[in-house]
């Protein structure tokens, strides 16, 4: 079955006001799914429509073969979605392991085993368990968002640019940390502007432009298509 399917959705900030204009989307199981485009084709306002920030104007989202469209996020949360937005992702005050258990709060069971779970994935988060979030790297903040979001062990994570204003070095980290999430079984949607980057470890990927799904496929098929080199990913089809 289908993971999560998104039909024909148009969503935006302000009434009558679409950003996305019937945007079709779909990810299966175990997938890691990019989607890239230029800025303001609105890849933000689709994983925020998906996770139930935003109420479509039109259309619906369907998780797990249910309509889940209107409601809100809570509620998605609990019925095994998961979303890491691009900043203000921690709780800066807070340490590393308490920013942890704040992201199980709905979960019965003890945490410990939970905790050591995302410690083995994130051995530098183990190393900084005692200290406050809010002195962490770049990078380290990505991981323990993600971290934290795993805590709920989601069938589904949406991760929101994650290499969003890190080095270079810190973004190959970060990437290598999301395909290891991805070959746990955990279906994921990757927002990202680092366009080759993402779709050259994805399974599948969707070119966003004005709102619109404008290109879907393998990851690989997008990659060496010439079209989408030229328009997306910065290639020179002459070259």
């Amino acid at each position: 079955m289908t993971l999560l399917v998104v039909e024909d959705v148009h969503a935006g900030y302000i009434k009558d006001l679409n950003i996305l204009q019937g945007v079709n989307f779909q990810i299966n199981p175990g997938e890691l799914v990019a989607v890239i485009g230029p800025n303001g084709a609105g890849k933000s306002t689709l994983v925020k429509t998906i996770f139930g920030l935003l109420t479509p104007n039109q259309g619906r989202v369907i998780f797990k073969g249910k309509d889940i469209t209107g409601l809100k996020s809570n509620q998605i949360v609990k019925r095994g979605m998961c979303y890491v937005p691009q900043i203000a992702n921690v709780f800066p005050s807070l340490s590393v392991e308490e920013n942890l258990e704040m992201g199980a709060f709905i979960r019965q069971e003890p945490l410990p085993p939970l905790k050591e779970k995302i410690y083995t994935t994130f051995p530098v988060l183990a190393e900084r368990r005692r200290q406050r979030a809010g002195t962490l790297s770049g990078g380290e903040r990505q991981m323990l968002a993600m971290g934290r979001a795993l805590m709920l062990e989601p069938d589904l994570l949406l991760l929101d640019e994650p290499s969003a204003a890190l080095s270079p070095i810190l973004v190959n980290s970060v990437f290598e940390q999301i395909k290891k999430i991805n070959q746990t079984g955990k279906a994921i949607v990757l927002v990202e502007q680092n366009a080759r980057k993402a779709l050259a470890m994805a399974d599948r990927g969707y070119v966003l432009d004005t709102g619109r799904d404008r290109f879907e496929g393998p990851a690989q098929d997008l990659l060496n298509d010439p079209k989408v080199g030229e328009l997306y990913l910065g290639i020179n089809a002459s070259h």
